[in-house]
């Protein structure tokens, strides 16, 4: 415990600012970087104008007792607490809450109480937060992405929508990505006086300007995970099948990986289409990731269901117009100044988009795209709502 003090020492406290604690049951840890990578970003935006520290709790079957390690990489003070399994359910949850506790000691010892606390995702990390309220009177407030408030039976018994229902009642704010999330988290009985929307942060790297090098073809770009039961990965190939047939003026890439990678991969190759119209480049992130949006020319996205991905804040930062599905709360952040919407499944609808699109890409206004893009989705505009949110809260 001393080692973890002498580290998270270093972290230059500023006590004029409010200190906010993030919590999340998502977060980058050390076995997947990318995983909850948007409530880091989260936790990064607000830090441009509060105290931050993240507490992060992740169970590792290869432990037999509790193991805690602190970074402050980001400029703020990062806590992840790995557990292990335990040998029933009982001693499972045990671990988990005791986990919360030696996480909590330490913060306390090292960085103070906080003034709010933010919790991403229901229901366990909000009813940390609410067991923390009752404690020591800390308000908190709830962040919302998961698109399982979209189906009929959301939650797994009465017990879990009692404690969902109660823990978004006893927050001061909760703040869903989209307006249709929101009206999902209604109709399920999780009523809160003050729903806000907030926006997922796209990083400054996105914002960067790049010249595109000429090119023969148009690049239309897919950023996904490969599971074609929500991202319809197969329903694009049928489409682009079709308009090579049409014209031969355009190129798609497709970034990512997934469980159906190797699927589409070979579906693509059965159309003849892989290494002719279609490329797969695998995973990328950090600048390899931005420069496959600056050398292309416009999004597409054929997903049968989503909430709101950060692949269309990503294209507007790049000033790339989105061609997407009306699914989720899509439609509140695309229209005819930034890209078009298509039923699910439409692939007749999908064809004419990309057609009208390959032919007029160029009429859409990339530095409005860009200037609204940062408005809305930067690190300084994204932590400047949170903040406000957070004194309004603790003004009251």
């Amino acid at each position: 415990m001393r080692k973890q003090l002498e580290k998270t020492n270093q972290l230059i406290n500023q006590p004029t600012l409010i200190k906010v604690l993030f919590i999340s049951q998502w977060y980058p840890h050390r076995y997947d970087p990318m995983f909850g990578l948007f409530v880091q970003k989260h936790a990064e935006a607000v830090s441009l104008y509060a105290n931050v520290a993240a507490l992060y709790v992740h169970i590792d079957p290869s432990l037999n007792e509790i193991e805690i390690q602190t970074t402050t990489e980001k400029g703020f003070q990062e806590i992840r607490v790995y557990y292990p399994v335990g040998k029933n359910s009982i001693s499972k949850q045990y671990n988990y809450l005791k986990a919360y506790k030696k996480g909590f000691d330490l913060l306390h010892e090292s960085w103070g109480k906080p003034d709010i606390i933010q919790a991403t995702v229901f229901t366990r990390t909000a009813l940390i937060a609410a067991l923390y309220k009752n404690k020591y009177g800390t308000p908190y407030t709830v962040i919302e992405h998961w698109t399982r408030y979209f189906r009929e039976n959301t939650f797994r018994n009465s017990l879990h929508k009692y404690l969902s229902v109660w823990a978004a009642s006893q927050a001061k704010a909760v703040m869903p990505v989209t307006k249709h999330l929101q009206n999902c988290m209604e109709q399920h009985g999780m009523m809160n006086d003050n729903y806000k929307i907030i926006n997922n942060v796209v990083d400054n790297l996105f914002f960067e300007r790049f010249t595109k090098p000429a090119g023969k073809k148009i690049r239309i770009l897919n950023v996904t995970c490969f599971n074609d039961e929500q991202k319809n990965l197969s329903g694009l190939l049928n489409v682009v099948e079709k308009l090579d047939i049409k014209r031969q003026d355009f190129e798609i890439v497709l970034v990512g990986e997934g469980i159906d990678f190797s699927y589409i991969k070979e579906l693509s190759h059965e159309k003849g289409l892989e290494n002719t119209v279609v490329t797969f480049t695998g995973m990328l992130t950090g600048q390899n990731l931005v420069r496959s949006y600056q050398e292309s020319d416009f999004t597409v996205l054929f997903s049968n269901y989503e909430n709101i991905p950060v692949v269309i804040s990503e294209s507007f930062a790049c000033g790339l117009p989105v061609i997407s599905t009306n699914v989720g709360g899509i439609a509140e952040h695309i229209d005819k100044s930034n890209g078009l919407l298509i039923d699910a499944g439409d692939e007749i609808a999908l064809f004419k988009a990309i057609d009208y699109m390959l032919d007029h890409y160029k009429e859409y206004d990339k530095e409005q795209l860009i200037e609204m893009a940062r408005n809305k989705y930067s690190y300084q505009s994204v932590g400047n709502e949170l903040i406000s949110i957070y004194k309004n809260i603790l003004e009251q």
